[in-house]
């Protein structure tokens, strides 16, 4: 399983360079069963590593702009009467894709950007008074801008709770870069990308890491973290039982791609502060990742 992991992390390096920590950190999510937000300014590779994702693994994708003026329907879908037919046809939106790209979704209304909260958790969508499965895998990646630019929403509690992981891109270092600028576009050389995995090759995987062990100490560990979080000078609400659980899970998904069937403290650390830097800002973006220090410096691994 570690090959076919490393194969499909080493496929993904060569589109996106100089970023292998948040390539580890994205196929993660997607093995634990979770959701990504990517946050970063404009051309950092927020779509590159999104599509290069689904060509690796072999999976439907859709990309959804989110604009000020998209409605939910645009998302989900709508019902049309077709005459031929003699009754209303349902017409699925672009959200029935098992890779789905919600692209500047803090650019949409907080009315369109809920939409997304039901598929998001319940892997399902109801509309017009019917639940409509959707496809699985389903895995959502939304880039957001830094609330700072012109014309963003921020994101509720509520959304950004479902979001097992954030991550940012950042700059590319001076040679990453340097091969950017040398290199065929990236957007060709995702295209010619390769399927590494077969969606039951995924799925495999993803229930491998149910079977990943954590010790009764590791849990202590785990829960000290969250009751932490809770008492910290400046945070109105503390990590919630959702982000200890996915906490868990991304944990177990880190370990399996190490090769360990059991998880230790050092994949809770380093999983971490992706999973909890979004729920702990609460308006405070300067302050979130010293946050995230002080909560692993101030929480011994040994109770």
């Amino acid at each position: 399983m570690k090959k076919l992991i490393d194969q499909t992390i080493a496929q993904l390096n060569t589109i996106l360079l100089g970023k292998d920590t948040q390539v580890r950190l994205a196929v993660c999510t997607l093995l634990a069963r979770g959701h990504l937000l990517i946050e970063d300014i404009p051309g950092m590779g927020k779509t590159t590593l999104s599509h290069a994702l689904a060509r690796v693994m072999d999976l439907s994708y859709q990309r959804i702009q989110f604009t000020n003026d998209l409605l939910p329907a645009d998302v989900l879908g709508f019902s049309m009467y077709d005459k031929q037919a003699g009754e209303l046809i349902f017409h699925p939106g672009p959200i029935f894709a098992q890779v789905v790209l919600a692209d500047e979704i803090n650019r949409a209304s907080p009315r369109t950007q809920s939409a997304l909260l039901e598929a998001m958790e319940e892997r399902q969508v109801s509309i017009e008074g019917e639940t409509r499965p959707l496809p699985s895998p389903f895995f959502v990646i939304a880039t957001q801008n830094p609330l700072e630019q012109g014309g963003t929403y921020p994101l509720p509690e509520s959304q950004l709770d479902r979001f097992l992981m954030r991550v940012r891109l950042g700059y590319p270092d001076p040679k990453a870069e340097r091969e950017l600028l040398e290199g065929e576009d990236r957007r060709t050389l995702t295209d010619k990308l390769q399927p590494l995995l077969k969606r039951d090759e995924l799925f495999t995987l993803q229930q491998a890491v149910e079977r990943v062990t954590t010790s009764a100490a590791l849990l202590d560990y785990v829960q000290r973290l969250l009751d932490q979080s809770r008492r910290m000078p400046g945070i109105v609400y503390g990590l919630s039982p959702r982000a200890g659980l996915g906490l868990v899970r991304a944990a177990r998904a880190w370990a399996l791609m190490d090769g360990r069937h059991h998880v230790l403290p050092d994949d809770i650390q380093a999983v971490f502060p992706a999973v909890a830097e979004h729920r702990l800002e609460q308006g405070d973006t300067a302050k979130s990742q010293d946050r995230i220090r002080q909560l692993l410096a101030q929480v011994s691994v040994l109770a």
